[in-house]
């Protein structure tokens, strides 16, 4: 009969490949600032979906990218989202994974706002509202990555993935729709914004699982 796996293994196990792809998502977000930031001109696939957006601009399309734009940043997609979802997981009596989710929301507009100083980015001529300095990486598309992967982590549902993947791609749509953002940049905040998940999950692994498990049945007693 084979051994229950201790304690000490499982957390190896559970940290390893969070850690490990979180660093290479995040090493690849480096390289592509670096790439970008030291190009005078935006890429061809940048400047031909930009075009091609921009061609077909209306004020049908306009009302649900603006819709999109204010639910995924500012004071609302920044603080309000991250601040909310923390307080209905608090009331539901799971303190660690609100601190999880808080924690890596918060560490993901760090980090967007540190490249966006770093490579300085500029942001397209085309754009249809006030943005901030720096174009790479899409802090939108970083927040909405985060948010989607930190609760597919937490709830562990399907649906979950599905709606956080569809909400991450309407998001890039969005702001390069508004010409906020070239779409390397979106490509760029969407590994940051899963990888800034992704790796802050590895230190609360354990706890989370233990979280949400149901409670041990009470051992039956042999007749």
């Amino acid at each position: 009969m084979s051994q229950p796996i201790s304690e000490p293994s499982a957390r190896r196990v559970s940290r390893r490949w969070p850690l490990i792809s979180g660093g290479v998502a995040l090493a690849l977000v480096l390289a592509l600032g670096a790439i970008v930031g030291l190009r005078a001109n935006p890429y061809g696939f940048d400047a031909e979906w930009l075009e091609e957006l921009v061609e077909h601009r209306s004020p049908l399309w306009n009302v649900p990218a603006l819709v999109m734009s204010f639910l995924g940043g500012g004071w609302f997609g920044v603080f309000l989202v991250p601040i909310g979802v923390a307080v209905v997981l608090l009331i539901a009596r799971k303190p660690w994974s609100a601190f999880y989710f808080v924690l890596a929301s918060a560490l993901s507009a760090g980090v967007v706002q540190l490249l966006k100083n770093l490579f300085a980015r500029a942001r397209p001529e085309e754009i249809l509202v006030a943005a901030d300095f720096g174009s790479f990486p899409s802090g939108h598309v970083a927040n909405a990555a985060t948010i989607s992967v930190a609760l597919a982590i937490i709830l562990q549902r399907r649906w979950v993935w599905f709606a956080g993947a569809a909400w991450t791609v309407l998001m890039i749509f969005s702001r390069t729709y508004l010409g906020a953002h070239w779409l390397s940049d979106t490509i760029g905040g969407l590994l940051l914004g899963g990888a800034v998940a992704v790796f802050v999950w590895a230190p609360f692994a354990l706890r989370l699982q233990k979280e949400w498990s149901p409670p041990a049945a009470p051992d039956s007693v042999s007749s």
